[in-house]
């Protein structure tokens, strides 16, 4: 199974160390602005277990995050298939880190990885990210790694509830016009 590394950065399989403090990320309801709610123990063990069953079976999906100076996980970021539920399809690049990480471009770094596997391993034609219409701070990591948005894909998510979150937007990247090198 394929780890990726940055400068900074390890984007590896999971480990049951990681299990408390990702429980305890998707407990924290600033993480988890952007979704409908926060996630139990053991939602977030059923999660991670899925994460690492995909990279298993595939060699990629949502890798565990961890900060090479200090051995921290800090979160997680990857590659997934669009959720049959969305309309558009496609593989979709992500991220989530834990609060104490936010702000030191670890996002960034990790999302360039990502999608520089996404299109020189996988050779993938398209990479998308899509999070809620006010997540700016995801939107921005979506700019910086060259993705745009087109308004007309934006649309609302029938699996969330009517209200803030339920707004989504769309940004696309296709191969080479990321910033290869630097994942």
């Amino acid at each position: 199974m394929p780890e990726l590394r940055t400068a900074r950065l390890l984007l590896r399989e999971w480990r049951d160390s990681d299990l408390a403090p990702w429980a305890a990320m998707n407990a924290d309801p600033e993480v988890r602005r952007y979704f409908p709610d926060v996630l139990t123990p053991e939602r977030s063990a059923a999660s991670a277990a899925r994460f690492q069953d995909d990279l298993g079976r595939r060699g990629w999906g949502w890798w565990a995050v961890e900060a090479v100076a200090t051995g921290e996980f800090i979160g997680f970021a990857g590659l997934d298939p669009v959720e049959e539920h969305m309309p558009f399809t496609g593989v979709e690049a992500g991220w989530r880190l834990a609060r104490p990480a936010w702000g030191h471009g670890y996002a960034t770094e990790a999302a360039l990885a990502v999608v520089t596997f996404g299109f020189e391993s996988l050779g993938l034609p398209e990479i998308l990210a899509v999070t809620t219409a006010t997540n700016l701070r995801s939107r921005a990591v979506m700019r910086r790694i060259g993705m745009t948005h087109d308004p007309a894909d934006d649309f609302d998510d029938p699996e969330v509830p009517e209200g803030p979150l339920r707004r989504n937007v769309v940004y696309r990247l296709r191969p080479g016009h990321h910033r290869p090198g630097e994942g």
